[in-house]
């Protein structure tokens, strides 16, 4: 009979939900273009700027109109973008370069650079309980810890694999993606140590990483088409939601309690419910554009940046470079803000 009764409750609660729920799409286009790939976006809601990376340099763009303000050059290979609003100061990860590049938030422009000592950095984030930036190498499996004060190297911490993207619960935990194992590492932020290693249950190849801070609940975007809920605490699977083809990027809305993950192979963003921690529930999946597989959350305006664009042939293969990259078509990159649609 109890098991009746919340059968019935569910069934008249789904309906309300459904209609509640946000109607998100396309709502402007703009044409960037410029020639390079890209890879992680940032937003900051002080000024409205969304910075972009673009294979060796950052574009500033005003986010209410596309307009490009600025450009941060010398970033060669750039990947992850960390903005430290208290310290006036953004960063730059750069792969080639094996270096981090400092910038003035205010003016965009580069003030020095900070060497890693590992092989290209990637994710980079910055963890407000240390008061350090995190920055992830791809190819030498660690983590570097930097003084962002001291522009120095503090220490460098080993990881279990190839880390892709991180998170900070702002508490003295930093959270990392494990891509070729398919596992999660937990690393103190005071003591600079990982203290645990989890299997991601479900999901292959983990990339984009987010977190509800408040629930202790962490978001990894896999590549078979799976996103996995965490615990944070303690590292338990809590769900697996059907996510899109080729994600790469994810985010959390806390005030509307919605994970977002932008899936670049099949050109769409899936906005899944926060029920409650332990329930999540798909509410759509919003056509964007193949290639649109990063993302950058506008919480207060409510909306969401992401970018794409049009690709030439693939080259032939080479011995120094196996998987070469097409060429972006000229003129094709675009930046896609996704917005809330009345029905």
């Amino acid at each position: 009979m109890r098991r009746s009764r919340f059968v019935f409750a569910l069934g008249l609660i789904a309906p309300a939900l459904a209609a509640a729920a946000p109607h998100y799409a396309v709502t402007q286009r703009y044409a960037i273009g410029q020639a390079g790939g890209w890879d992680y976006l940032a937003y900051s809601a002080d000024g409205h700027r969304l910075y972009i990376s673009r294979s060796d340099r950052v574009l500033v763009v005003d986010a209410d109109n596309g307009k490009v303000e600025a450009t941060i050059p010398g970033t060669d290979g750039v990947h992850g973008i960390a903005l430290v609003p208290a310290l006036g100061h953004g960063y730059t990860s750069n792969g080639r370069a094996d270096t981090l590049t400092e910038f003035d938030l205010a003016t965009s422009k580069p003030l020095r650079t900070i060497a890693v000592e590992g092989k290209n950095p990637d994710a980079l984030i910055y963890d407000a309980a240390s008061k350090h930036l995190f920055a992830f190498d791809g190819h030498s499996n660690e983590a570097n810890v930097i003084d962002p004060v001291a522009g120095k190297l503090v220490t460098k911490i080993p990881l279990p694999g190839k880390p892709e993207f991180a998170a900070s619960d702002e508490a003295g935990n930093v959270y990392a993606n494990i891509e070729d194992t398919a596992q999660l590492a937990r690393i103190d932020s005071t003591t600079n140590k990982v203290m645990a290693v989890w299997k991601l249950a479900g999901c292959e190849e983990p990339s984009g990483l987010a977190i509800d801070i408040a629930h202790h609940r962490l978001f990894s975007v896999c590549q078979n088409k799976h996103m996995a809920v965490t615990d944070a605490q303690t590292g338990k699977s809590v769900a697996t939601v059907a996510i899109g083809e080729g994600p790469d990027a994810a985010g959390f809305d806390a005030t509307r309690g919605l994970v977002f993950s932008t899936n670049g192979h099949d050109g769409t963003l899936t906005v899944v419910h926060e029920d409650d921690p332990d329930h999540y529930s798909v509410i759509a999946n919003v056509p964007t554009e193949k290639s649109a597989r990063t993302l950058a959350l506008d919480t207060q305006g409510n909306r969401l940046f992401t970018v794409a664009a049009k690709f030439g042939p693939r080259p032939a293969p080479t011995k120094e470079n196996p998987h070469p990259w097409p060429a972006v078509v000229e003129g094709s990159f675009t930046v896609l803000v996704v917005g809330e649609r009345k029905p």
